[in-house]
């Protein structure tokens, strides 16, 4: 059994950033991050595979990066940018599927962090 440990969550004013990072004691193909908001399905953020390639939803597309260390078995989610509506748990996910876009393709999660962006 993996386990993955989240920290960095936080509130933050629009425009501002944070940075999510994701511990696993294990070492998975793809690792990522998914998120939900009150009322809405889990969606994807973005998964990274170990060779690097990674799949980014388009609502954050050129203000987050997903970044990764093999080594320590650790993903980072840099959010820059921050909107109101990026508000919501984020969770980390691992798995062995490539890079997959659907939560159900993770066996594998945190706990969740919270992330608050106000106007």
């Amino acid at each position: 059994q993996v386990q993955l440990v989240e920290s960095g969550g936080g509130s933050v004013q629009a425009g501002g950033s944070l940075r999510l990072s994701c511990a696993a004691s294990g070492s998975l193909l793809s690792m990522g991050w998914f998120r939900q908001a009150p009322g809405k399905q889990r969606e994807l953020v973005a998964i990274i595979t170990s060779g690097g390639s990674t799949n980014y939803a388009d609502s954050v597309k050129g203000r987050f990066t997903i970044s990764r260390d093999n080594a320590k078995n650790t993903v980072y989610l840099q959010m820059n940018s921050l909107k109101p509506e990026d508000t919501a748990v984020y969770y980390c996910c691992a798995g062995n599927t490539l890079g997959a876009g659907m939560a159900r393709s993770y066996p594998f999660w945190g706990q969740g962090t919270q992330v608050s962006v106000s106007s």
